[in-house]
């Protein structure tokens, strides 16, 4: 089992961010193998023991990482769907490479973001929140689909649109890997993405012109996970 702590004063919040702050650079200067928590106090300018009062164990800071920069990209995401839920579904299928492209900004302004990403692949004791995070993309999305295609079986759209957030984030690795050229990919992005708004069973048949109702915003990610196994 690995886990952290969230601290409650402000002192220990502080210590708490300039741990993770520290992990993020050393994770971006040497990588996942070398990093260890005498380095990130050391970086930090604390005791191991400050290191673990909040962390169990390396796991555990990777893991609060990644639901900062989760949590992040959440926020980006449930302003995305206020901005478009009422807005059709042609110009949803056009604005998911808006979405992309605003997620890839949060990541890429968290220079760990790819050895935290290849972490979350990698150790199965943190795959779950990957998997988690992706899942509850993919709900909200259907939400928002779902009052635009009220003939189609919400388990079809669903599943659809669960393939279309794998996606997603495989591109967004691709970039951060230095696979593809951005402006190239989101370019081919958005043609996958429309195409993926055509199946023949999403027919405008009984499409409402505006959702009845606005799906709710995912919750704090904090509130979904806190330990995993």
């Amino acid at each position: 089992m690995t886990g952290y702590r969230q601290p409650l004063q402000d002192r220990s919040k502080r210590t708490f961010e300039g741990l993770l702050d520290a992990a993020g650079q050393l994770l971006a200067e040497v990588g996942l193998e070398r990093i260890s928590a005498n380095l990130i106090c050391e970086r930090a300018g604390v005791t191991p023991p400050a290191f673990y009062r909040y962390f169990d164990d390396k796991q555990a800071i990777l893991l609060a990482l990644a639901e900062r920069i989760l949590e992040r990209q959440t926020v980006i995401l449930n302003a995305w769907v206020e901005r478009y839920r009422d807005s059709g579904l042609e110009t949803l299928s056009k604005a998911g490479v808006t979405l992309m492209r605003d997620l890839n900004a949060v990541t890429a302004a968290a220079p760990e973001w790819l050895w935290v990403m290849r972490a979350l692949h990698a150790m199965p004791a943190l795959s779950h929140i990957r998997l988690m995070a992706h899942n509850a993309c993919a709900d909200l999305l259907t939400d928002v689909y779902m009052p635009y295609l009220p003939h189609v079986p919400r388990e079809v759209v669903r599943r659809r649109t669960r393939m279309s957030v794998e996606i997603a984030y495989a591109m967004d690795e691709m970039v951060k890997e230095g696979e593809a050229d951005p402006d190239l990919l989101y370019e081919d992005a958005a043609h996958v993405f429309q195409a993926m708004f055509h199946y023949p069973d999403y027919a405008p048949q009984n499409r409402p012109a505006l959702p009845p109702t606005a799906p709710l915003p995912l919750p704090p990610l904090e509130a979904r996970s806190r330990v995993l196994e």
